[in-house]
């Protein structure tokens, strides 16, 4: 649990009582009495205002799209674990240098000009590389008033939430290709070990499958890069929740790549034994053309079974005394 019992407001200042527990609106109103947090925030506001039109863009292209369907949802992921955590929020410290928040804003307006100046050219970049450069420049920018207007203890609390906004930016496509990849290769060799495990004859060439009465491909929009990316997002915020230790949150987040392989490479594998077994016919099933779901809730068994191991390990380690930290 991540509660601080009377802990105060986290925006809370010498001269403002506390809100009452439960108040949202009080919560609200006692968090914009802080000078830096409301410059923070008309910055923030002002920002986005100039950069609408464009966040509508991004908007509409990742409601149209199956890979980018969660970029709507990161704000809200990110505000409401900053939310969740108000109590634990410290007070009011010393501010960063402001050559970060220089830094932040000088590459976040090189990069909002790079996609200016192709926006307007004669030969456009594609569309997810023009959305990238947008996106990282607006976020960026975004960075750079946090880092001028906030102090150091509370950008440090508020890092994990703010650094989930980076899954706005949508990959560029040379990026998506070697992902896509990387997960076409590793799903073909789990496969080709399940298929020579069951003793089923084939012929394989790279991603290509020779079975008996089929051949398969494993192709681009088959590497399955959609559910391995919502599991990892999923794997970064439930580690964030749940556990404490960096190491275990990091092999938290790394089991989701061996996963991946495995349940693609497993759809694989049964949808060439139901061509083999029953009929090439089988090609055209539910398995192949819409059994991705299926397959991700089954992914969700092992990564649930890692995620409550390591919550257990540190449910032990955190009770034994010479880990607890020193008064």
């Amino acid at each position: 649990m991540r509660t601080v019992h009377g802990a105060s407001s986290p925006f809370m200042t010498s001269s403002s009582p506390p809100a009452p527990p439960g108040n949202l609106r009080a919560e609200i109103l006692q968090a914009l009495r802080a000078p830096e947090i409301r410059t923070w925030l008309i910055a923030a506001a002002v920002l986005t205002a100039l950069f609408s039109p464009f966040l509508y863009r991004l908007f509409d292209f990742a409601l149209d799209s199956n890979l980018y369907s969660h970029i709507p949802l990161m704000p809200v992921i990110a505000l409401y674990l900053i939310w969740q955590d108000r109590a634990l929020l410290p007070p009011h410290r010393a501010t960063l240098p402001r050559y970060w928040a220089g830094a932040a804003a000088l590459a976040g307006a090189a990069l909002s000009a790079a996609y200016g100046i192709q926006h307007w050219s004669g030969d456009p970049l594609p569309v997810t590389d023009a959305l990238a450069l947008a996106t990282g420049g607006y976020l960026l920018l975004l960075f750079a008033t946090g880092l001028a207007f906030l102090d150091a203890a509370r950008l440090r609390q508020i890092a994990f939430p703010a650094a989930l906004l980076v899954f706005m930016v949508p990959f560029p496509d040379a990026v998506e290709s070697a992902i896509e990849t990387v997960l076409q290769h590793g799903s073909a060799d789990v496969a080709y070990a399940l298929f020579e495990i069951t003793g089923t004859p084939l012929f394989r060439n790279e991603l290509i499958f020779q079975l008996p009465n089929i051949t398969l491909e494993v192709a681009p929009q088959c590497s399955g890069i959609h559910s391995t990316l919502a599991l990892f997002i999923t794997s970064l915020v439930a580690g964030y929740l749940f556990l404490r230790a960096p190491r275990h949150r990091a092999i938290l987040a790394f089991i989701v790549i061996p996963l991946a392989f495995v349940r693609n490479g497993f759809r694989v594998f049964v949808l060439g034994e139901l061509c083999v077994r029953i009929g090439p016919e089988m090609i055209h099933s539910f398995v192949h053309h819409r059994g991705g779901p299926l397959f991700f809730a089954l992914s969700l068994i092992p990564f649930s079974l890692v995620l409550f191991y390591l919550v257990r390990r540190e449910r032990r380690l955190f009770a034994a005394p010479s880990a607890l930290p020193n008064a």
